[in-house]
């Protein structure tokens, strides 16, 4: 009986009350106290940036002077919209390069909010590819690497896929983590968004490079106490008020 009972509580089960009943004895387990319930999961809203004019033309990187086109401000003016069916938002968060913060710009504008810069958020380093034609980088034989093996990948005297990923996720981990239960936005770039996301569907990153992430489409991550869970991926149009972990 020792055995047994050690056995039985080892794994958790409460104590075994013995009562009498007549010439029965009866073994009674008391209901297990209630866990208290865990809070809400925080919504990370993952927005990339609208059109600007190099958008599939070249890859810009970390150069600075890049502003959106007249067709990037209407994605801008029109996500935040979507964005606003939400009931609250607690937090704006942008890469510090100028195409994220004047996407993320009419949002905070309609919400009455500051925009937080993050670095964690920002564009990947190209290093000397930065600035180069679309067109001439297929050309390279180091092309077929950035698309069918990234995570062995650094771009000349700039970042690798892997540092990036976990920048980003890094960055996102913290984001959460300072506002439990809320929805946050998040505004970044193709690549950092598109390898979070990969990171939370448990997918290796050498297939990231599947994963679609259009300019001023929304990507929804939702963080409670496990795994995170993917609600959404490159959502384009139509409410996002119904979006929420099931």
């Amino acid at each position: 009986m020792n055995i047994r009972r050690k056995t039985s509580q080892a794994i958790g089960f409460p104590r075994a009350h013995v009562h009498t009943v007549g010439l029965e004895r009866v073994f009674s387990v008391p209901m297990a106290r209630k866990r208290a319930a865990h809070p809400s999961a925080t919504t990370i809203l993952l927005v990339r940036h609208g059109q600007t004019p190099t958008t599939g033309q070249s890859l810009p990187g970390r150069a600075k002077g890049l502003h959106l086109s007249d067709k990037g401000r209407e994605q801008a003016a029109e996500v935040a919209e979507r964005l606003a069916t939400f009931p609250k938002i607690d937090a704006i968060y942008s890469s510090p390069l100028e195409r994220t913060r004047e996407t993320a710009a009419p949002l905070a504008k309609r919400l009455g909010q500051r925009i937080v810069v993050d670095k964690g958020l920002v564009e990947c380093d190209f290093g000397d590819w930065t600035g180069a034609k679309l067109v001439d980088l297929m050309k390279k034989p180091e092309w077929a690497t950035v698309q069918r093996a990234p995570s062995t990948f650094r771009f000349p005297n700039g970042e690798s896929f892997t540092e990036m990923q976990v920048r980003i996720t890094s960055a996102l981990d913290a984001i959460r983590l300072r506002h439990p239960g809320g929805v946050v936005a998040c505004f970044s770039h193709a690549d950092p968004i598109k390898a979070a996301l990969a990171h939370a569907m448990g997918t290796h990153l050498d297939l990231f490079q599947r994963i679609v992430v259009s300019t001023c489409s929304v990507s929804a991550l939702a963080y409670g106490t496990g795994s995170p869970i993917v609600l959404t991926v490159n959502s384009t149009g139509g409410s996002l008020a119904d979006l929420r972990p099931s």
